[in-house]
């Protein structure tokens, strides 16, 4: 580790590795991803960190996929007392709810998962048009999608990640 990593960095890097599983099973419900992470340590930035996340994320199999969606509520319901998924699904106004979560079970038919977008910053009305035109894509071209979606899923959080943990240091 270099002297120019943030304390939040720092305080990753150093992390025990139970400790370390814990806060990656938080930003990514895949243990392939977490275990490529948490192995890459230390890193010298955020940069860094967000590229050994996007390595990850592309060596992970359909099933480590699978696992990693199995961790995301679908959009229009986050996980009751998720402060995570709430926040990023805020953009989800209370009339759209009910169309996204009926177009949501035929995309589930269609795939047999949830569908995951990257919903930091998007409109309800987006993430509708998106699940639309996502509904009818085949199998290869919506996995290789997820893959992308799960990316920036991944990038949002382990940037917060870090600050909290900056956070805490300064606390």
């Amino acid at each position: 580790m270099t002297s120019s990593a943030s304390p939040g960095l720092a305080r990753l890097n150093e992390a025990e590795r139970p400790a370390l599983s814990e806060r990656l099973r938080d930003v990514c419900a895949s243990t392939a991803w977490g275990a490529l992470v948490s192995a890459g340590r230390p890193y010298a930035s955020l940069d860094d960190l967000l590229a050994a996340s996007d390595t990850a994320m592309a060596a992970l199999t359909p099933a480590d996929l699978g696992e990693a969606m199995a961790g995301h509520p679908p959009i229009g319901r986050p996980e009751p007392g998720d402060p995570t998924s709430a926040r990023e699904q805020s953009g989800v106004r209370d009339e759209e709810r009910a169309e996204l979560l009926r177009l949501n079970l035929a995309y589930q038919d269609a795939h047999g998962h949830v569908f995951l977008i990257c919903a930091t910053g998007r409109s309800g009305a987006q993430m509708l048009a998106a699940l639309k035109e996502r509904t009818g894509n085949d199998e290869a071209t919506e996995r290789e999608i997820v893959r992308a979606e799960l990316g920036k899923i991944n990038r949002i959080r382990l940037t917060g990640l870090v600050h909290r943990l900056a956070e805490r240091e300064q606390s």
